[in-house]
């Protein structure tokens, strides 16, 4: 099941994906809401795709690939590198992503997105299905430059339109740890891997970070990248795309007062 969040003369909803009809519903899609259909049938052409959730927070993680670890040098974190992204970064399918002034490298990463369906806290790795509502596309777009000055994540990760997501939640991934995850620069792949690769699955990103913090509903987790990251500059299209799920397309454009 595709669950899009839209736009459409002026009013978002949720719907539910079947082909290029959407299945409007009467609220959000968190606890139970996907039966509550209101009848109405909207097509994919007529409306505008938004980010399919709206997060509070975006958990995401560093170094979670064993070949990008080895790309940059890095030794395998002992437990999940965990940061946050805020949710003034989140854009949908073809928003345009900003380069930044203060920058003179900005980067793209493709990454699996876990999307949370219900408050999630002190989580069993083995229970980690019951609060997952399904899983997106994300690419964490890092100002590269300023995470190296920097020393840290922050500024780098969180420059609004720094968190493209979408193009919809897919709920139906029988086994997010066997997920082909690639990244394509004006057509060309950069990145390629599989979530097998990943040094701590899904079931353990979701329990570790509920005992710290509670996960609520349209919170993300992005689960680390691949090797290949790489420059982007103003004008090209990216593209992530994750096995089962779809492609997330934007543009970078320059940054303008």
């Amino acid at each position: 099941m595709r669950i899009v969040r839209f736009e459409m003369q002026g009013r978002t909803g949720y719907g539910l994906l079947e082909g290029e009809r959407i299945n409007v519903l009467w609220g959000t899609p968190y606890d139970g809401g996907l039966a509550n259909t209101t009848g109405e049938v909207v097509s994919l052409p007529e409306v505008t795709l938004l980010a399919p959730c709206e997060p509070t927070k975006i958990v995401a993680i560093g170094l979670n690939y064993r070949d990008h670890a080895a790309e940059i040098g890095h030794p395998l974190p002992d437990e999940p590198l965990i940061f946050l992204k805020p949710s003034t970064s989140v854009i949908g399918p073809d928003e345009d992503i900003v380069y930044p002034e203060m920058s003179r490298r900005v980067d793209y990463e493709a990454e699996l997105a876990v999307v949370i369906g219900k408050p999630c806290r002190h989580v069993a790795a083995e229970d980690f299905r019951d609060y997952v509502l399904g899983y997106t596309c994300i690419n964490d777009v890092t100002a590269r430059d300023l995470q190296k000055k920097d020393g840290q994540f922050t500024r780098s990760k969180s420059f609004d339109t720094f968190a493209p997501l979408g193009p919809w939640i897919e709920t139906e991934i029988a086994n997010p740890d066997q997920l082909t995850v690639a990244a394509y620069l004006n057509g060309e792949r950069r990145q390629h891997g599989n979530t097998s690769n990943m040094v701590f699955g899904v079931a353990t990103l979701v329990s570790f970070i509920s005992r710290i913090m509670t996960l609520l509903p349209g919170d993300v987790i992005a689960t680390g990248t691949p090797s290949g990251i790489g420059p982007m500059r103003e004008g090209d299209v990216v593209e992530i795309r994750v096995e089962g799920i779809g492609a997330l397309r934007n543009r970078l454009v320059s940054w303008e007062k």
